[in-house]
């Protein structure tokens, strides 16, 4: 066969219809697969939310605790990204059969090749195992204030390999799962904003406390967040130039930062209000003199006692 047979021959099968056919259904075929796991995405997560939405709705009635929300938060977004890896998986499959190759031989190599690339990828391995025993075991959910890795902030989404995390200036932080060895959970219990107020020497201390009580049990008619009745626990410090009285307020999750800035500044109006000022720091000075004289005096008392 000479060079002019060899190109009309794939001349000839290049402009076959045979060939066009078999190429034009693969391609409609892929276009299809991709458009029907889209398709097929898309539905799933739809019923997933629609499931949970209305379980929220459910447990609205019954006032169900607002951990238990966190966690479905957590579970829906967990069950929606295995849906996408899994549809999406079984259409690059469906896509790979329709070029012609062979499925299970590309299946049982990439078995093998997983095996060497495993003990490549062991952090890989490692990340999406913590990531399973932190959604099972309940460590933490979506919307809960964290402090774990040397970062604190709230939860906006835990995967399989990592954890989104904001803090309260606005930086998103991306965790690797492995890396969450100790999870401190500020969300899981009722928060206590502690107050820590000075008061001179000078002031009439029970004044200061009847204030100070009258203040805090006025509060929680306005702020359902107050769990119980607020306390003054009583004197705290005995400082050099003031008394420090300590009072705490119980609040839901996260919520005694907002009520304790609240708290003080009532404190501090009603306190000025009865002329019992906030005490600055004092530094008493003595020249040489008098510093001299105190000593004789203090002397002369010391010897007057003996």
């Amino acid at each position: 066969m000479n060079v002019e047979e060899q190109w009309t021959g794939i001349y000839d099968y290049l402009t076959s219809a045979e060939l066009w056919t078999t190429i034009g259904v693969a391609v409609l075929k892929i276009v299809m697969i991709i458009i029907l796991s889209m398709v097929v995405v898309r539905v799933a997560n739809n019923i997933v939310e629609r499931t949970f939405n209305n379980s929220f709705r459910e447990k609205a009635k019954i006032k169900s605790p607002i951990v238990s929300e966190r966690r479905e938060n957590t579970l829906k977004k967990l069950i929606q990204n295995i849906i996408t890896y899994v549809v999406y998986f079984i259409a690059v499959v469906m896509v790979l059969s329709q070029l012609g190759l062979n499925i299970g031989a590309l299946i049982a190599s990439a078995g093998v090749a997983g095996l060497a690339i495993g003990f490549g990828a062991q952090n890989l391995v490692k990340d999406v195992i913590s990531g399973f025993f932190i959604i099972f075991e309940n460590q933490f959910s979506v919307g809960d204030n964290i402090q774990t890795a040397g970062v604190r902030g709230d939860v906006e989404e835990i995967g399989l390999r990592t954890c989104k995390i904001r803090n309260w200036t606005g930086e998103l932080h991306i965790i690797p799962n492995g890396n969450i060895t100790q999870v401190t959970n500020f969300s899981v219990h009722n928060s206590l904003g502690v107050l820590d107020i000075n008061v001179p020497y000078e002031a009439d201390l029970q004044v200061a406390e009847e204030v100070i009580m009258q203040v805090l049990l006025e509060m929680p008619a306005e702020y359902p967040e107050i769990q119980s009745t607020p306390q003054l626990l009583g004197v705290e410090t005995l400082s050099t130039s003031h008394i420090v009285l300590r009072a705490i307020i119980e609040t839901l999750p996260m919520e005694h930062f907002g009520v304790a800035r609240e708290a003080r500044n009532r404190i501090k109006t009603k306190l000025l209000e009865r002329n019992i000022s906030i005490p600055a720091p004092r530094l008493v000075m003595y020249n040489k003199q008098e510093a001299e004289e105190l000593m004789q005096e203090s002397a002369i008392r010391g010897s007057a006692r003996e």
